[in-house]
């Protein structure tokens, strides 16, 4: 089949198979490209899991790991496998090109395809890692999901994307009418900031390290990391005071409670902040879009704009496994410091108060924001040919 885009909203309904293979290999050969800075690492991992691996940041951690500094890379993943009708997710694909590329160069890589909230799927995981693996040295927490089935109870919650205390009101940017406005959101009330929390916050990255300790999974010293955003005064509203930013402290008190119940072991947990870009998740986040568009306008004049991969290799070389790697007064590890401080808000700040639908594609980058999203799904990258009939069906092997 001929495959063209097919975005409704701030999603896109299909995926390019060859398009995603594309964005694989460009992840890996800037890894590859940074090998001196990865060998300046003393310690190194060798057996990685990474929870929520075929997309985005995710993704680019198990690609670091495994060709940065050659480890074996055990994904979870939830996906939608092709047809002959319709194609696969995104994460499919990039799964289906990371293995081809990764058993291709004598790497070992297995991805499991299920609810990675469940108890059914982590004791898979386990299965794979004592059979393969033996014990892993570092726990990638990488999941972005509206809901999440109690693996006990069977409850189901969502997550609500609210202000938390008082009404909001500010701009947003309607990709799908090409529309600046104003959006108002009602306050969460406690039910939504519980179900929430329950959703995005720490109790899995918790219930994960747990399960595989007990199952003697571990290796001593092991790293784990979550990933999250916390972003400065524009996005707080929708960020740090909101019912996300509830959840975000969650992950700060399961990371500590990680430490503490594993001491053991050594266990070295910390929640990472990484910088706004372009996901599926940030999609659907009121204000994102606008905020996205302007920091990329900003950052890119500036010289400081980093991708997904970018961002991990820097985490990787400069904090996972560096000596005395430098964390905040909350022990989170920050990469986001490019975005975040003072004189760069301050430009994003003034371009936030100028715009309007009249200026928008003249003060922003839409076109990179755009861009960007299409790649998200293996559209609109250098040499692959969209005119082209192709198989919508890829295996992973």
């Amino acid at each position: 089949m001929v495959i063209q885009p097919k975005v409704r909203g701030f999603i896109c309904t299909n995926a390019h198979p060859e398009g995603c293979a594309a964005s694989v290999d460009n992840q890996i050969a800037f890894t590859q490209s940074q090998g001196e800075r990865f060998a300046a690492n003393a310690n190194q991992p060798k057996n990685v899991l990474v929870i929520g691996c075929s997309t985005g940041y995710g993704l680019a951690s198990r690609i670091t790991a495994a060709y940065g500094y050659g480890a074996k890379t055990l994904g979870i993943c939830f996906e939608k496998a092709p047809t002959e009708r319709k194609t696969g997710t995104a994460g499919w694909y990039n799964t289906a090109a990371f293995h081809e590329r990764a058993h291709a160069d004598g790497m070992y890589a297995k991805t499991l395809n299920g609810d990675a909230f469940s108890n059914e799927l982590k004791a898979q995981a386990i299965e794979a890692i004592k059979a393969d693996l033996g014990k892993v040295d570092l726990v990638v927490y990488s999941l972005a999901s509206p809901r999440r089935a109690d693996p006990v109870s069977g409850t189901v919650f969502k997550s609500t994307l609210k202000p938390v205390g008082q009404a909001y009101t500010t701009k947003t940017y309607d990709t799908d009418k090409d529309l600046i406005h104003t959006v108002e959101l009602e306050p969460a009330n406690e039910q939504e900031i519980h179900d929430t929390v329950k959703v995005m916050g720490g109790e899995d990255w918790e219930l994960w390290l747990d399960a595989l300790a007990d199952a003697g999974c571990l290796a001593e010293g092991c790293e784990t990391t979550a990933y999250t955003y916390i972003g400065k005064e524009l996005t707080w509203p929708i960020y740090g005071q909101a019912t996300i930013g509830k959840a975000k402290e969650d992950l700060d008190r399961a990371a500590a409670a990680i430490r503490t119940k594993h001491a053991q072991l050594n266990v070295d947990a910390h929640v990472s902040s990484l910088k706004a870009l372009v996901t599926q998740a940030s999609s659907a986040i009121p204000v994102m879009p606008l905020y996205i568009s302007l920091i990329y306008k900003v950052m890119k004049e500036e010289g400081t704009h980093e991708g997904c991969i970018e961002q991990i290799a820097g985490l990787f070389a400069e904090r996972l496994y560096a000596d005395n790697a430098e964390t905040d007064e909350t022990r989170r590890y920050r990469m986001d410091g490019k975005e975040t401080n003072d004189a760069t808000q301050a430009k994003i700040k003034a371009l936030w108060d100028q715009v309007t639908q009249e200026n928008f594609h003249e003060l922003a980058d839409y076109k990179g924001y755009h861009q960007d999203f299409l790649q998200l799904f293996g559209f609109a990258m250098d040499g692959v040919d969209y005119d082209a009939d192709v198989d919508p069906i890829r295996e992973w092997k």
